[in-house]
C-alpha cells in the first residue's frame, strides 16, 4: 500500500496525464453534441426507472384503499406502463449510441497507434520491448475503451441524477435535501476516493507484473528452439507463472474489497430508505390522500442504486486507465523526439547518377561514441560497393542514413545532389532494402513476394523467382505460388528465405539495392552462391552491401573498410589484394588460410 504522500503525488499525476495527452481529451471533445445526447438519454433512463417505481408504489397504495372507480387509478396505470416501456427503450438508446461512439473513437485510436508505431518502425525494437508493444495493442487501447464505457459515461450520468434528486427533494424540504445530499456524497465522493486509494497500489502491481509476464513469455517463445535443445521443458512451461500468480492474488484481494465496498454502499442506501420512511411518515402521514405517496417516495430510491453503485468502481479503475494513458503518451513523446524536422519534398526527375556522403558525422546521442567521423564517399550509378569493418563501426548506420531513418549531426547525404531528407516521398521507388533478418509472413509465397509490388502478376513473380534461383523449386511445389510459407518462413531453409526476401525487393525494380549482411548465418557454400546470384540480378542497379566477409568481393567496384568512424582502406578488391598487405592478411584470415 502506498503512503499518503505518495498517493497525493499519484493523484496529481492522474490529473496531469488526463489534461496533457494526445489520446483521451482530443477524442472526448469530438462530437460533443452526441455526447450530450448520450448523457441526457442516460439521465432519462434512470428518471424513468425511479418514476416507474414511484407510480407503481402509488398505484399499489391507492388500490389498497379500494377506490370507488377504476378511473381513480387510471392515470397511475398509464404512467406505470409508459415508464415501464420508457426505461428499457432509453436504456437501449443510451447503450447503442454510447457503444457506437466509443467504437468509432477506438477505431481512430487504433489507427493513431499504428501510425505512431509506423513512424518509429525502423527502431521499434531498440526503443520498445516486444512485450511492451503487445501490452499497448492488447491492453492499453481496450482500457481506454472501458474508460469511456465504464467510467466516463456512468459517472457523468450519476452526478446528473444526483443533481436532479437533490433538487427534487429540495422542492419539499430543505432538511431532506441536506440529508440526501450528504448520504449521496458519501456514495459519490467519499467512497470513490477511498476506492481509488485502495486500488492504486493493486492496479500498479498488476500492470507491472502483467508487463513483465508479456515480456518473459514473449522472450521464451522467441527462444523456443534453445529451450528445446537444452531440454528445459518445465522451465519454459512455467514462464510467467509467478507473475500470473501475483496478479491473481491481487485481483482476488481487489474483488474482496469491492464486495465489502458495495455492501457498505447498499447499507447506506438502507439507512437512506429508513430515513425516507420516517420522513414520509412525518410529512405525508398527516393526510390520507398524501399517505398514498409514502411508499412511492421510498420505492423510487432503489433504482438509484444501479445508477450510483458503478461510480466507486469507476474511480477504482482510474489508476489502470491512467497507466494505459501514460504508456500511450510516452510512446507519442518517444516517437516525436526521434522525428526529424519536416523537410520540403522534391521529386527525382532524372535517373540515378550519384550518391554522395559529404563529410558526414553521426552519433546516436551526446554521450554515445562517434560512429561516423567526417565520412565521405561517392558512389556512381550502377556501382557495386561493399562496406566492411568490425562490429559496431557504423556500417548499418550508413544504410540507415542513406534511407533517411537517421539524420547526421554534420555533413550531407544526397542522391543526384538532392538531400535524402527531401526524397522521402520517393523512397519506396528508390530503395530496395534487405536487412539481416528479413521477415516472411505466414501466408503464401505469392503474397510474401507481392509485398514489394501488390499489383504484380504471377508471371512477374516467377521472373524474379527465376532470377534468385527459386523458380524451379516453386514450380515443383504442389500449390506453386499458393504454397504457404508458414510462420517466419520455417518451411524453407535459411538460404531460401534470404532468396525469397531478395525476390521481394527485386520485384520493386528500384534503382538502388541496400543489403545489410544478407548472408549472415549461412554456410560458406550457400553464402558464395547467394552473393554470385545477387551480383547477377543487380547488374543494372546500384548495390551497396554491408558484410564481414571478404569472399565474394571479386566483382565489387569498391570495397571500403571502416575503423573508428573513418575509411581506413578503400579501392577495387583486386587492386587491394595485389597492393595492400593488410587486405591480403585479412583475406587469408577470412578464408581460413591463416
Amino acid at each position: 500500500m502506498h503512503d499518503s504522500k505518495h498517493k497525493s503525488v499519484r493523484l496529481r499525476d492522474y490529473i496531469h496525464a488526463w489534461h496533457d495527452d494526445h489520446w483521451f481529451w482530443p477524442f472526448l471533445k469530438q462530437n460533443k453534441g452526441l455526447l450530450a445526447i448520450i448523457f441526457l438519454v442516460g439521465l432519462i433512463t434512470f428518471v424513468c426507472a425511479a418514476a416507474l417505481m414511484f407510480t407503481s408504489g402509488y398505484l399499489i397504495s391507492k388500490s389498497a384503499t379500494h377506490p370507488y372507480n377504476i378511473l381513480a387509478v387510471y392515470v397511475p396505470v398509464v404512467l406505470t406502463r409508459a415508464f415501464g416501456i420508457g426505461r428499457p427503450t432509453f436504456k437501449y438508446l443510451e447503450r447503442i449510441n454510447s457503444h457506437n461512439w466509443v467504437l468509432g473513437v477506438v477505431s481512430k485510436l487504433r489507427v493513431q497507434l499504428y501510425q505512431t508505431l509506423e513512424k518509429d518502425a525502423a527502431f521499434l525494437q531498440e526503443h520498445q520491448k516486444t512485450g511492451q508493444i503487445f501490452g499497448l495493442l492488447a491492453d492499453d487501447l481496450d482500457h481506454l475503451e472501458n474508460f469511456y464505457l465504464r467510467s466516463i459515461f456512468p459517472t457523468v450520468v450519476a452526478y446528473l441524477v444526483w443533481l436532479v434528486v437533490t433538487i427534487a427533494v429540495g422542492i419539499f424540504t430543505w432538511t431532506g435535501t441536506i440529508l440526501v445530499a450528504c448520504v449521496l456524497a458519501l456514495v459519490l465522493i467519499v467512497t470513490p476516493l477511498f476506492s481509488l486509494r485502495v486500488a492504486a497500489s493493486g492496479y500498479q502491481l498488476q500492470k507491472q507484473h502483467k508487463a513483465h509476464e508479456y515480456t518473459t513469455v514473449t522472450e521464451h517463445y522467441l527462444g523456443l528452439a534453445d529451450w528445446v535443445i537444452t531440454h528445459r521443458k518445465d522451465a519454459f512451461i512455467t514462464a510467467g507463472a509467478k507473475d500470473a500468480a501475483v496478479n491473481q492474488q491481487s485481483v482476488a484481494d481487489q474483488e474482496r474489497f469491492q464486495r465489502w465496498r458495495n455492501f457498505g454502499i447498499q447499507v447506506l442506501f438502507g439507512v437512506l430508505a429508513i430515513g425516507l420512511i420516517i420522513g414520509s411518515q412525518h410529512f405525508l402521514g398527516t393526510s390520507k390522500q398524501l399517505a398514498n405517496y409514502a411508499a412511492a417516495v421510498v420505492l423510487s430510491l432503489f433504482p438509484l442504486i444501479d445508477c450510483f453503485l458503478p461510480v466507486a468502481q469507476a474511480m477504482a479503475e482510474v489508476p489502470l486507465y491512467s497507466d494505459s494513458l501514460a504508456h500511450l503518451n510516452a510512446l507519442t513523446a518517444s516517437v516525436t523526439q526521434h522525428q526529424p524536422t519536416p523537410v520540403a519534398q522534391q521529386p527525382l526527375t532524372t535517373p540515378i547518377e550519384t550518391i554522395r556522403f559529404d563529410h558526414v558525422s553521426f552519433a546516436y546521442g551526446p554521450d554515445q561514441p562517434q560512429l561516423l567521423d567526417d565520412f565521405s564517399l561517392t558512389i556512381h550509378a550502377g556501382e557495386k560497393v561493399a562496406i566492411l569493418g568490425p562490429s559496431g563501426e557504423g556500417k548499418t548506420t550508413i544504410l540507415q542514413l542513406l534511407l533517411g531513418d537517421l539524420i547526421p549531426q554534420a555533413g550531407t547525404i544526397t542522391v543526384n545532389d538532392i538531400p535524402v531528407a527531401a526524397l522521402q516521398d520517393e523512397r519506396p521507388t528508390l530503395f530496395g532494402y534487405l536487412n539481416q533478418a528479413p521477415f516472411l509472413f505466414n501466408t503464401t509465397i505469392r503474397d510474401n513476394i507481392r509485398l514489394g509490388a501488390p499489383a504484380a502478376s504471377d508471371k512477374q513473380i516467377m521472373t524474379v523467382l527465376d532470377d534468385v534461383g527459386l523458380g524451379s523449386l516453386v514450380q515443383q511445389l504442389p500449390d506453386g505460388l499458393g504454397t504457404p510459407v508458414t510462420e517466419s518462413g520455417q518451411r524453407f531453409s535459411g538460404g531460401q528465405q534470404q532468396r525469397l526476401a531478395l525476390a521481394r525487393i527485386l520485384l520493386k525494380k528500384t534503382p538502388i539495392l541496400l543489403l545489410d549482411e544478407p548472408t549472415i548465418g549461412l554456410d560458406p557454400v550457400t553464402e558464395q552462391a547467394l552473393m554470385q546470384m545477387v551480383m547477377q540480378v543487380s547488374r543494372n542497379r546500384t548495390l551497396i552491401w554491408v558484410t564481414h566477409h571478404l569472399q565474394g568481393l571479386e566483382t565489387a567496384d569498391q570495397a571500403i573498410f571502416l575503423t573508428n568512424g573513418k575509411i581506413t582502406m578503400a579501392g577495387k578488391p583486386a587492386d587491394l589484394y595485389r597492393d595492400n598487405a593488410r587486405f591480403q592478411q585479412l583475406y587469408q584470415l577470412d578464408v581460413g588460410a591463416l
